[in-house]
């Protein structure tokens, strides 16, 4: 059995080779991402012995003190001075429910609520103590939007206010069928902005109102997110409202009407553009408690200088996030190993660095493995807000995220390439390893502002992540099950790490990966965003 897996293993990587050698490479110097090493931090990185990776435990530390030794290892350079660390310092915080007496008041009376079941809530801004007394004010989408000419807050005066808030997008019209992108979500959309906004116009706090169609998922999503367990924030730099949390749409409901308001006549008002924000005859009173603790966690960033004497002091940038979930629960399987979500991306971009290492390119390459993701993107947010290698200088950046072990693809996933210049490089790579782009999707829950290369987009760098294609080689209906199959693993303990995985298809991706990069790394200039892009901005 043994010998059949080794066969197995040596054909899925001779096959990952031949793919690999773009067509216009001398394959003399051609670097090629290897499987041994890939597989072997691979299976590493998703044991049990580094317990889940997760932010603030052990498990992390170990984990960051792995990548550190690899990178010198390799021969790469550090990354932030004569380091490879980069420290990332963020705040954990878990609402103490029991302990506080926060109530909704409208009509007089305090709504009759349940912490978990009707409303979850917690600081935003890294305190464990606040006392409200505050007006809530229904501000629709709670969105300002130059490039839409939009604005839902009209200059009306927020400072200390409750702001409340419908998730995702104003909608499509007959008239105007592709505003905020149509049916896909914009970054307005999504719930993170929505925080952010609401720390724009000085409010004391945000209550997102939650339906799984505009969510895309359920309020259980919400509880478990919420309820009972320790979140993250960034504890330096911009910090956002005092308060911030969500409510059903059951709650909102009762909340509106004992506020002698519509709430499906103030929805509908909220998808035009004269929408203007509504006080509502209600308020928030009470302490919120929370115990709140201070932690550092640390970026990891290795550099293969370039080889230009002018170029080299521009920058490509890989990244993948070394964190998951970490140790949670107290019996049976607590350990969420994080094998393919991100274990496998962590692993290729070691991988990919041998090689780089081996064969640099006119400018420089970073390697970069960010912590937090899992946590809100907070180590590419610490990286962005103080970045070790100067936006404006930083030519793009290629995140990898649960890379594909399955089987190799006759095809590779490129979306939010095209919004840059970088996506005719795209093309051009995938045509050199005799690939596809594959079809994009509608992008209907927002996949290009969850990922790691969204904080170097908001700063300006052209960026996205690469992802797995769908068309596989081998037993395509086979591999779309296991592929699909991924989805009930996701955010489990039983994402672990399998020695019979066909990583032929992880190869692929991360040789690609690499591909982009150094056609980029070796191009005439830095790639731009395409005019009219929402981040079309100059690099900070």
């Amino acid at each position: 059995m043994q010998k059949m897996k080794t066969s197995l293993a040596a054909s899925a990587l001779a096959m990952s080779l031949a793919l690999a050698i773009p067509a216009h490479a001398d394959a003399g110097k051609a670097a090629l991402v290897q499987e041994a090493p890939l597989r072997a931090h691979l299976s590493f990185l998703a044991s049990d012995l580094l317990e889940g990776r997760g932010t603030g435990q052990r498990g992390g530390d170990l984990t960051v003190a792995y990548l550190e030794a690899q990178a010198m290892a390799l021969g790469l350079k550090p990354g932030n001075g004569d380091s490879f660390r980069q420290s990332v310092r963020i705040a954990g915080v878990k609402t103490l429910p029991a302990e506080s007496t926060l109530r909704l008041e409208a009509g007089g009376k305090p709504l009759d609520i349940a912490f978990g079941k009707d409303w979850v809530f917690a600081p935003g801004d890294a305190t464990a103590a606040h006392d409200f007394n505050a007006e809530l004010v229904f501000v629709g989408y709670g969105i300002t939007a130059p490039d839409e000419q939009w604005n839902d807050f009209k200059g009306v005066d927020l400072k200390g206010k409750v702001l409340v808030m419908m998730v995702n997008d104003p909608q499509p019209t007959a008239e105007q069928p592709n505003r905020f992108n149509g049916k896909g979500l914009t970054y307005y959309g999504r719930w993170t902005y929505k925080f952010e906004e609401a720390q724009r116009q000085g409010a004391a706090g945000v209550l997102l109102i939650h339906t799984t169609p505009t969510a895309s998922y359920g309020w259980s999503v919400i509880q478990n997110s919420w309820s009972g367990v320790e979140r993250f924030q960034l504890a330096a730099g911009t910090l956002g409202t005092p308060l911030q949390g969500w409510i059903t749409d059951d709650t909102a409901r009762a909340l509106f009407t004992a506020a002698g308001q519509d709430l499906d006549a103030l929805r509908a008002a909220a998808e035009k553009k004269d929408f203007k924000p509504v006080p509502l005859a209600a308020r928030l009173n009470g302490e919120m408690k929370a115990a709140v603790r201070k932690v550092e966690q640390f970026n990891v960033a290795a550099v293969v200088p370039g080889t230009d004497p002018k170029l080299k002091d521009e920058v490509v940038i890989y990244s993948a996030h070394w964190d998951h979930l970490g140790k949670q629960g107290d019996t049976g399987d607590t350990i969420f190993n994080g094998a393919v979500d991100n274990a496998s991306g962590s692993a290729a971009l070691l991988a990919m660095a041998e090689q780089a290492r081996k064969a640099p390119a006119k400018r420089s390459q970073m390697f970069l493995w960010v912590a937090a993701e899992e946590q809100g993107l907070l180590g590419s947010a610490a990286y962005a807000s103080s970045p070790l290698w100067p936006m404006a200088k930083t030519a793009a950046n290629l995140n990898l995220d649960s890379l594909n072990f399955v089987g190799a693809t006759r095809d590779i996933g490129a979306q939010g390439s095209e919004r840059t210049e970088l996506g005719k490089l795209a093309e051009t790579a995938a045509k050199g390893m005799g690939l596809q782009i594959a079809a994009a999707k509608p992008d209907l829950a927002g996949g290009y502002f969850r990922s790691d290369h969204f904080n170097f987009a908001k700063n300006g760098v052209p960026a996205f992540s690469i992802t797995s294609g769908r068309d596989y080689i081998k037993d395509p209906a086979g591999a779309k099950a296991k592929a699909e199959a991924y989805g009930k693993r996701y955010h489990q303990v039983s994402d672990e790490y399998d020695p019979g995985w066909d990583l032929s298809g992880m190869v692929q991706t991360a040789q690609y990966t690499l591909n982009l990069g150094r056609l980029i790394a070796d191009g005439a200039k830095l790639p731009e965003w395409k005019a009219g892009d929402a981040f079309a901005v100059p690099r900070n």
